[in-house]
């Protein structure tokens, strides 16, 4: 039976069962911060089970995505070695929500695997927790499971908990036996020994208990049913195969593999004393971890994740990583994971239509990555086969954390892929080591730190205003506020019942200002919270502040213009996001923004830098949308509704139940807390200044709005004005003629390097003449007039070329230091093991100066000009020590 009718009919089966089926939820989690992919068919249910939400339904059935890459439930490096082990697969699963319990769920996984899956009942065990006597009685009461085949294990197997706290309970577990001839060698073995003769199928979990924060349980007023089974395992039980990669899910694939590399996944039948068996190709681990692989990438991808140093963008860089390895396992030295993603599309596309809709994306991403590891990849072994090297020389065992960290933060290499390398060659990492220069990285790297005055917020007494808090009032420029406290000395501050001061948050820096009084005037240079205190930091400008001068009530005035370029470039931020996601594509994140009243900065998910067209595109459907001068409303909302409604929501972000959202029209909806224009024409012009990129996988938008974008156009435009009156031509003949301009200046530079070249070979025919000769070798040296070091480095290849037995070293001086360069003919190198950096090495001692090189080219430099001349002449002398060096020798 095909896979695809397999899932269908599991589905089905539920349905009849009155069960609604619910799509698979996005790999990328959405509203759970604590994971970086979906990993269980429960996690979109989680807060049904855990009780903070209601259900509109009372069952469920799923197949769910899922992605399993550390912990307890999978490791990274255990793919590929065996049959089972996978990054990616999906989780077959009903759940009852305080509806049916135990019996039902027993008496239908029973009916699904033996009437419509048709498994042979002999084959079949279950397994219950110790203490759980009434799903053993159901068992034997309600299914026609063979006597005896219900076992009873503790928690470690049959016991499942959603944390420390909160709902538990017992479960229930169906395991396959695939016959004596998968026994390991253990006298005792049998169901949950490990080994691969006994398969669990399906994990029925009962929960009907709440463990609290002493350990203790109490039953639960409403009890669930959440199940789980591996869709893949299935399978290869239904297909009859002894493999998960044997399967219409993964053969296709490994078939590409086979069909580019040339290289086989089995290299025939074996027989044996137990019958045929397909025999393993050395190639086998390979094949198995790229096909896995490249269905966690294609699927994570297609749901928006893009591969990043970070969170779980790094965990798709080691997974890519890993598989290009492989791919060099497989002789393969290009780009060439990208071309399995459509096979990948070709088998799941039509049960995840995401998959078919996003197909380019998905291979032009792989491409991109591996095109980037590609440039790293051949240096860093060489860097890490000298450091093994080395290590091995010195009896050592233990790869240095510098050096594991050097490989990590300059090449690209995951620190798994390294440890898998070293164990290649029964080596260790310093892991410790390699964490110590994590953070010193991580703290280097910090774009910035945010200005809290120390000083200030310890003279602060926070205590006394627990029961105050300072109100932000968002739509005013002034208030009118009471003062609860005052700060005197070194700094100055004001603390106010309420504020229009935004305090920097989400991007958007804090405002600056006035606090006014009868006679007194304060300058606001800064504001900061403290709890749910605002802090006013700033300089007296008009009156004094002190204990005899109490203030009691002001007036608080941010600087307006101020606020409204910030404004402007916030509410842009919004439209820029959305841009980008029209243009490149759902996968656009934002992941950090700089709000300033000059600028804005935008950094968002993406693979690549942005050619013309797609920036020209971003730009105009921003500018668009500022031209319809769409209005901005701001509304609270809970996160639940604002979601539904399809607010945008930051990935990592913890949210309140309660939520503010900007919405922009018809065209952009986001959780922001930070301030923003009534309408898009207020922000008058969007010019984009600069596209880079910031981190692997991270691009970055500089851009400007408003007064400073027309700034910068009249700048632009200026620069247009002159060019048009210096090269004497209107404003769209400007291209052709710097075209002409650089056409004609490449060919006179052309020109020129022929001059050049033929003035070289005068010099060097001139000084080739009147050079002394040792031995039938010629000695030529000489100081010229120079500009840059090339010029003598040209000479030294006229040498090369026109000569024949000739050893040159050629100076000049340049910024008053002396600059040395030395050529050997090939002919010497070979004959007579003449090398040019121990020419220069011992000319350059002459001067005060030090160099080195290649054998037929090397370099130099020397202080002291004033001995120059000698060192030149001493040429020979130095020749003729190192030719007799050579003959003792």
């Amino acid at each position: 039976m095909k896979s695809e009718k397999i899932r269908k009919n599991f589905l089905e089966f539920f349905k009849k069962k009155n069960h609604k089926i619910v799509p698979s939820s996005s790999l990328v989690p959405e509203d759970d911060p604590t994971l970086l992919f979906t990993n269980a068919g429960m996690n979109q249910f989680k807060d049904i089970l855990s009780g903070k939400k209601k259900a509109d339904f009372k069952r469920a059935v799923s197949s769910q995505k899922c992605i399993r890459v550390s912990g307890k439930h999978n490791d990274l490096e255990e793919v590929g070695k065996d049959t089972y082990h996978h990054t990616f697969f999906e989780m077959l699963g009903n759940w009852s929500f305080g509806d049916y319990f135990k019996k039902e769920a027993i008496i239908w996984a029973w009916e699904y695997l033996t009437e419509v899956c048709k498994l042979p009942k002999e084959r079949l065990w279950a397994t219950v927790f110790r203490d759980d006597d009434e799903a053993e009685k159901l068992w034997y009461e309600h299914t026609d499971i063979i006597k005896g085949r219900v076992l009873k294990f503790d928690e470690k197997e049959n016991f499942w908990e959603m944390g420390e706290v909160g709902p538990c309970g017992p479960s229930t577990e169906i395991h396959y036996d695939r016959g004596e001839e998968y026994k390991c060698e253990k006298p005792n073995c049998g169901v949950n020994c490990g080994c691969g003769r006994f398969i669990e199928l399906w994990n029925l979990v009962f929960m009907q208990y709440y463990r609290d924060e002493n350990r203790n349980l109490s039953d639960l007023p409403a009890k669930n049913v959440d199940t789980g089974m591996g869709f893949e395992r299935l399978v290869a039980i239904m297909q009859g195969v002894d493999s998960n990669y044997d399967t219409d899910l993964f053969k296709p694939i490994i078939y590409k593999i086979e069909e580019i590399t040339g290289k086989q996944y089995t290299v025939g039948r074996q027989k044996t004393s137990e019958g045929f068996f397909e025999k393993e190709s050395k190639y086998q681990e390979s094949f198995r971890v790229i096909a896995d692989h490249i269905r966690g990438l294609s699927f994570a991808i297609a749901d928006g994740a893009i591969p990043s140093n970070e969170g779980r963008g790094y965990v798709l860089r080691r997974i890519l990583r890993r598989a290009s390895r492989h791919c060099r396992l497989l002789g393969l030295h290009k780009p060439f994971l990208y071309k399995l993603s459509s096979v990948v599309v070709d088998i799941m596309g039509k049960t995840y239509p995401e998959l078919s809709a996003k197909k380019e994306h998905i291979a032009l991403v792989i491409k991109s990555e591996e095109e980037r590891f590609e440039e790293t990849l051949d240096l860093g072994i060489e860097l890490f086969e000298k450091v093994a090297e080395k290590v091995k020389s010195k009896k050592e065992k233990i790869i240095p954390g510098e050096e594991v960290f050097k490989l990590y933060d300059t090449y690209g290499f995951p620190i798994d892929l390294t440890q898998v390398m070293a164990r290649e060659k029964g080596l260790k990492l310093d892991l410790d080591g390699f964490e110590r220069e994590m953070k010193i990285q991580q703290a280097r790297s910090k774009e910035k730190t945010k200005f809290i005055p120390i000083d200030a917020k310890g003279l602060i007494d926070v205590a006394k205003h627990l029961h105050h808090k300072t109100v932000f009032i968002y739509d005013a420029y002034e208030v009118e506020a009471n003062v609860l406290d005052v700060v005197y000395g070194p700094f100055n501050a004001f603390i106010l019942e309420k504020t229009p001061f935004y305090v920097e948050t989400g991007g958007q820096i804090g405002d600056k200002g006035k606090i006014l009084a009868d006679n007194f005037e304060f300058e606001v240079t800064n504001v900061f919270k403290e709890g749910d205190l605002v802090i006013h930091v700033g300089n007296i400008k008009k009156g004094k502040l002190s204990a005899k001068y109490p203030i009691k009530k002001v007036i608080a005035r941010i600087d307006v213009e101020r606020r409204k370029s910030i404004m402007r470039n916030h509410t842009v931020t919004h439209l820029l996001h959305k841009a980008l996601k029209k243009t490149l594509g759902e996968h656009v994140n934002q992941s950090g923004s700089l709000v300033a009243p000059d600028r804005l900065r935008f950094d968002f998910t993406h693979f690549k830098a942005l050619d013309f067209a797609e920036l020209e595109a971003v730009e105009y459907k921003v500018n668009q949308k500022i031209w319809e001068n769409l209005k901005v409303e701001t509304f609270i909302a809970l996160f639940e509704q604002a979601k539904k409604m399809g607010a945008v929501a930051l990935f990592g972000e913890k949210y309140e139940d309660r939520v503010r959202v900007v919405k922009t029209g018809d065209y952009s909806m986001e959780l922001c807390g930070g301030t923003h224009v009534k309408a898009t024409g207020e922000i008058g012009l969007f010019k984009i200044i600069s596209e880079t990129s910031i981190a692997s996988g991270i691009r970055r938008i500089e851009a400007v709005t408003g007064e400073m974008a027309y700034k910068l156009v009249k700048e632009q435009k200026e620069v247009l004005d002159n060019l048009e009156e210096i090269l004497r031509v209107r404003g769209q003949e400007i291209l052709d003629k710097v075209q002409q301009l650089l056409k004609s200046n490449k060919l006179l530079e052309k020109k020129l390097k022929k001059e050049v070249a033929k003035k070289a070979e005068e010099k060097i025919e001139k000084l080739a003449e009147k050079a002394e000769e040792l031995d039938g070798i010629k000695i030529i040296s000489n100081k010229f007039e120079i500009e840059k070091r090339e010029e003598l480095l040209e000479l030294a290849d006229v040498i090369r070329k026109n000569l024949k037995s000739s050893i040159g070293v050629l100076a000049g001086i340049i910024d008053k230091k002396i600059a040395l360069v030395a050529v050997v003919t090939d002919d010497l190198i070979k004959e007579k093991g003449l090398k040019a950096g121990d020419v220069v090495k011992e000319v350059a001692k002459l001067v005060g100066g030090s160099g080195g090189g290649k054998a037929h080219l090397a370099q130099a430099g020397g202080k002291d000009i004033s001995k120059l001349d000698k060192a030149l002449k001493e040429l020979p002398r130095i020749v003729k020590r190192m030719l007799k060096s050579k003959i003792k020798k």
